[in-house]
């Protein structure tokens, strides 16, 4: 007994120590994996056809974030990010780029379900109701297809043009394109964020994040 007991005591430390070094990783070195995409030769933070959160008459900053959908870290995150641009959005041009983790079963998938609604000028709405809904699909091992079409149906979209969109290779390769240039600017995990086209450590804290904006606003 005494020994089984030793034994127990031995896998709930490791298993304890495994736990804290997870949390104690940075939200970048969480989600990594071979993105199965070629480095763009001449990759650029931000493009023409970016999906911009906000668009300011006269912007003093922009701020990139390339992101997952059922990335735990871009979901912890994402409340922050909701701040922070409806403080700054007429100050700062906030933009979200895809980067769906290959470890993630429905990262792509959550992705295409964005861009199709994009197509319906409901990229917003779309982006944030996967983050909202983050807990009732993330790590699933199953597809959630039929969820993420309901949450189309919920936004008012056409279904028929939705599901154009959402098979359209075209759609794929938007994603592909943004993985592209993440790559060839060194992004490795998710969140990775890029603040005047220059990577940031990712920060802490929404308070962190903020200080971080207001510093480099008092420089205009």
């Amino acid at each position: 007994m005494k020994k089984h007991l030793i034994i127990a005591a031995v896998i709930l430390a490791a298993f304890a120590a495994g736990l804290g070094s997870f949390l104690l990783l940075a939200p970048e070195d969480r989600d990594r994996g071979m993105v199965e995409v070629e480095a763009a030769a001449q990759a650029q933070p931000v493009r023409e056809t970016s999906h911009r959160l906000t668009s300011p008459q006269r912007s003093e900053l922009t701020v990139v974030e390339f992101l997952d959908f059922e990335c735990e870290a871009c979901g912890a995150v994402y409340p922050a990010v909701e701040k922070l641009r409806a403080e700054y959005g007429d100050r700062v041009t906030f933009i979200a780029r895809y980067f769906p983790m290959p470890g993630h079963k429905n990262a792509r998938l959550a992705a295409r379900t964005v861009e199709a609604a994009a197509q319906q000028g409901k990229f917003e709405e779309m982006y944030g109701k996967l983050f909202t809904t983050q807990a009732q699909w993330g790590e699933a091992s199953e597809s959630k297809e039929a969820l993420f079409r309901e949450y189309a149906r919920e936004l008012g979209l056409d279904m028929e043009k939705f599901t154009a969109a959402l098979n359209d290779p075209a759609t794929t390769e938007r994603i592909e394109a943004d993985q592209r240039d993440g790559l060839g600017l060194g992004v490795q995990g998710t969140p990775t964020f890029f603040v005047d086209g220059l990577r940031i450590p990712n920060p802490a804290s929404y308070e962190e994040f903020r200080a971080l904006i207001e510093k480099r606003l008092a420089r205009r």
